[in-house]
């Protein structure tokens, strides 16, 4: 019988790669705009709430049917008494009243194995809500419950419609062993509260004031921003209106900082802003020899590369000169780049010639008070 678990449960690893790549970027997200930086103990605990829900989904649906139009169940898949199972446990256990050591049958019996596993399934999703999310008794049977009404509307729907019928038993009993695990659960977190890292406190544990705003974010914002410009430059061609991916970057970049206090759309939806090195607020001067220098001339030498009429004009031996000269601008600055998140404590060469740097805009509940200059310090 526990061979049947292991089957699923190496598969949910395999998987937790491929989740986990499309989970850390609203993760990233989320922990920037609620905390203002990544703790490296809700990091964890939130990848293994993740692994948790892999295993228990491939626990609940596998082994699949061989087919999409797997056959009719003979019978109903329905199981609507509650407590059934007690009354399986004492069928089909040879219980001999007047024999105490005849109980201990009752361990072995399948469906007792059963509702153990179905209680033990959900002990975890307890010690999550009760210990990180710190939820309530009644908060807890509620998401206990819905998290097994979701496995058991899962089951007898055959995956949603995938499967012309449903494989698995939509069974109360279920329902009621799921959301004791999950009362279990919280009653453990309770108890192992004490000798844990308190989750309120992580904040105060931390020297918020040295921390410096990392490659990864800066990465991330970067990534919100290329996506936004995308998006707005397709639109405008929809629209005949014939503008460069370039010639919007250039627009957005040089005024939209100016407007919104050193913000873009990126640097918003990760708490970061543009200041200069003192930190005053960015002059517009400080801001157009930044992104000049980044979007301007490095993204303009790219954004000439591709099959550019104005290079057809200049010629074939102009047009490969602008070429390889591209080529080498994209090495020099992917080494810089590589050369300074080695070093981290120098900054990259546009933000030296600006004399800006990006810092972290804390959430309002976040007090972070000023501090004297110190190392720094990336949260990647």
């Amino acid at each position: 019988m526990f061979q049947s678990y292991l089957f699923p449960i190496s598969y949910a690893f395999m998987a937790f790669p491929v989740a986990a790549l499309f989970f850390t970027l609203p993760f990233l997200i989320v922990q920037y705009r609620r905390h203002g930086y990544i703790n490296k103990i809700r990091a964890l605990m939130l990848y293994l709430l993740l692994l948790y829900l892999l295993n228990a989904l491939f626990l609940v649906l596998l082994p699949l049917p061989d087919s999409r139009h797997n056959a009719a169940p003979a019978g109903s898949m329905i199981q609507l008494v509650p407590l059934q199972f007690i009354q399986d446990i004492l069928q089909n256990t040879q219980i001999t009243r007047n024999d105490p050591s005849s109980y201990l049958k009752v361990l072995g019996e399948a469906d007792f194995l059963l509702a153990a596993f179905n209680v033990v399934l959900t002990v975890p999703f307890g010690i999550f809500l009760g210990y990180y999310f710190r939820t309530r008794w009644a908060v807890c049977i509620m998401l206990s419950f819905v998290l097994s009404l979701f496995f058991e509307i899962t089951q007898i729907t055959g995956i949603f419609g995938f499967f012309d019928h449903p494989y698995r038993l939509f069974d109360v009993d279920d329902l009621i062993t799921n959301t004791l695990g999950g009362m279990v659960g919280f009653k453990i977190a309770m108890w192992i509260a004490g000798l844990l890292p308190r989750i309120e406190k992580l904040d105060s544990r931390e020297d918020l004031p040295a921390k410096k705003v990392g490659y990864t974010r800066r990465a991330l914002a970067c990534l919100m921003d290329g996506s936004l410009l995308l998006t707005v430059t397709l639109l405008l061609n929809l629209l005949s209106l014939n503008i460069s991916l370039w010639a919007v970057s250039m627009v957005y970049f040089l005024i939209v900082p100016l407007v919104t206090g050193g913000r873009t759309f990126g640097k918003w939806i990760v708490r970061i802003r543009l200041k200069s090195e003192d930190g005053n607020p960015a002059t517009p001067w400080m801001v157009w020899i930044r992104y000049g220098l980044l979007y301007g001339i490095l993204g303009g030498m790219n954004a000439l590369t591709p099959d550019s009429p104005l290079l057809h004009n200049l010629g074939t031996p102009l047009a490969a000169v602008i070429r390889m000269a591209t080529l080498l601008a994209d090495l020099a600055f992917f080494i810089h780049l590589v050369m300074r998140l080695i070093k981290r404590d120098r900054p990259l060469i546009y933000e030296e010639w600006s004399k800006t740097r990006n810092v972290i805009s804390w959430p309002d509940r976040q007090q972070v008070p000023a501090s004297e200059p110190a190392p720094p310090k990336t949260d990647e």
